[in-house]
């Protein structure tokens, strides 16, 4: 199967963790107000039918929206998810570019609100809102 040229402004991710390691590698751009992530959809990221499953995309939207919350709050922003939504609008296949792109950002002392839209080469498969909490820094 041929690899997908990776978007321009995209690099390898600069965050891993435990959860996602099994879905590398995954790409990310910074903008003024926000953290894109991207990957190439594989066959590990898909269920028993064989299109992406919800729960890669629940947990990469959770991650794009809190990465995306600690860039405009400044670095050292710690935040936990207070509450996720998501809708599923269309599948994402094999060989798509799978895109997590937080359009909206709302930054406070104690709470932070985001959304974000998720698409597959450019379509809309869903759309996600989340609260977090942001966490007291103790040095």
């Amino acid at each position: 199967m041929e690899t997908l040229a990776i978007p321009a402004g995209f690099d390898r991710h600069y965050r891993q963790s435990p959860l996602t390691d099994p879905w590398e590698p995954l790409y990310s751009r910074k903008t003024d107000g926000a953290v894109v992530l991207g990957l190439e959809v594989t066959k590990a990221h898909t269920n028993s039918r064989g299109f992406v499953h919800g729960g890669l995309i629940s947990a990469l939207a959770d991650n794009a929206m809190g990465l995306s919350c600690g860039h405009r709050l400044g670095d050292g922003a710690r935040l936990v998810t207070v509450n996720l939504t998501l809708d599923f609008l269309a599948s994402a296949q094999i060989g798509q570019w799978l895109e997590f792109d937080t359009i909206f950002v709302k930054p406070g002392g104690s709470l932070c609100f985001a959304q974000a839209f998720v698409t597959a080469d450019g379509e809309p498969c869903a759309r996600a809102n989340a609260v977090f909490k942001v966490m007291k820094t103790v040095n």
